[in-house]
This record gives structure tokens, sequence and C-alpha cells, in this order.
């Protein structure tokens, strides 16, 4: 069985803009770059015949992807797309203290603390135990051949590694921006990426 996956991340909102944390607890919609944004994936391509279109369960995901869905291509959401969760910082202008914090706990996943998460929030391993059971729902609809899925910054990164057997510790080796791309094929139970970070479709925003 054969597949063609499209990851993208969702459209630029105005907490992305003012740096205020947005994880799994904070439901903001797209602003209007973000919308531009998702006008110029959907033109760049709306000829992909896709089968099926998943977004997390975050406004910002489904807005990102509305135009295919109004194309008619049937969409699901999955919990298992959805950002990890900041814990207390949800919500928070990034200040000092939440810098620091951040920094802090980022090295540490550097460094391969993997459970660690900041207060009351989600570990990079927690987060890739509901991204597998998404990826496996994925994987059972046999009749669901190139796929778009829409999702989070942070969540893309650590199902990049997961998906190409790269230590995820190393997330933050995958770039990424609104509405970035990676194409990834599925084939013999393999991962393989062939289209790492596409930004061409921003060129003229």
């Amino acid at each position: 069985m054969k597949k063609t996956f499209y990851f993208i991340r969702h459209g630029q909102t105005d907490l992305n803009l003012k740096g205020i944390v947005q994880g799994r607890g904070v439901n903001s919609p797209l602003n209007e770059t973000g919308f531009k944004q998702a006008e110029a994936f959907y033109e760049a391509f709306k000829d992909v015949p896709f089968d099926k279109v998943y977004t997390s369960t975050l406004l910002r995901t489904k807005q990102t992807v509305q135009q295919f869905l109004d194309d008619g291509i049937p969409t699901e959401e999955l919990i298992g797309l959805d950002e990890i969760s900041w814990g207390i910082y949800e919500g928070k202008e990034q200040d000092e203290v939440i810098m620091t914090g951040f920094e802090k706990v980022v090295a540490s996943w550097r460094n391969g603390e993997l459970d660690l998460s900041i207060e009351e929030g989600e570990s990079p391993n927690a987060l890739v135990a509901r991204q597998k059971e998404a990826i496996q729902h994925m994987l059972t609809r046999t009749d669901e051949e190139t796929i778009l899925v829409c999702m989070h910054g942070r969540a893309l990164r650590i199902m990049l590694c997961h998906l190409t057997d790269v230590d995820v510790c190393l997330m933050d080796d995958f770039p990424h921006t609104n509405t970035a791309l990676y194409v990834l094929e599925y084939d013999q139970e393999k991962f393989t990426i062939v289209d790492h970070y596409n930004v061409k479709h921003l060129a003229n925003l």
C-alpha cells in the first residue's frame, strides 16, 4: 500500500504575530495574513487529487484548508493532530520569564529528556503517542492514497521525526513557518520525505 501525505502547518494567527503562546488549549482563528497564506497554498495545490483532508480539532487548521473542503473533499479531524499543550504558558505573552522557561525545556528536549513538559502541559513522548494513533488511523483507510494533513508547528516537527526514524530530540532541525509544506511518501511501512519545507507558494506574499 502506497500513500502520499502533504503535511502543512496552519496559517498565521494574531497570537503568532504577537508572540502569545498558543498550544492545544488556545483555539485562535487565522488573521488576514493567515487567510492569504491559505489562499496561496490552495492556488498552488488545488489540482492535487486529494482523497481526504485531515485537520486537528482546532479552528486555525480547519480555516487553513477550508477551500479544499469547499471543493467537496471529505474531511476528518483527529485529536492526534492537535498542537502540543504548553500547560500554564497557554495564552500568555512570551515575556522574559516564559522565554527562559521555554528555552530550558527545549534544551532539555534536545538532550533527550522527552518525558519533560511545561507544568500542566504535554511532553514530546505523550504527543508522539497520540500522533501514532492518528497516523495508524490514516494508514488503515485503504481508499485514501493522497492525503492533506493540516496541523501545528511544534507538533509537525515532532511528527516528522518519528515518521522518518529521526530521534525526536532533533525536532528543531526541521524548519517550519505558517503553511510550509512537507510531502512524505509511505511505501512498505516506511515514510520518506520527498519535498522538504516547500514555501514557494508564499513567494508573493
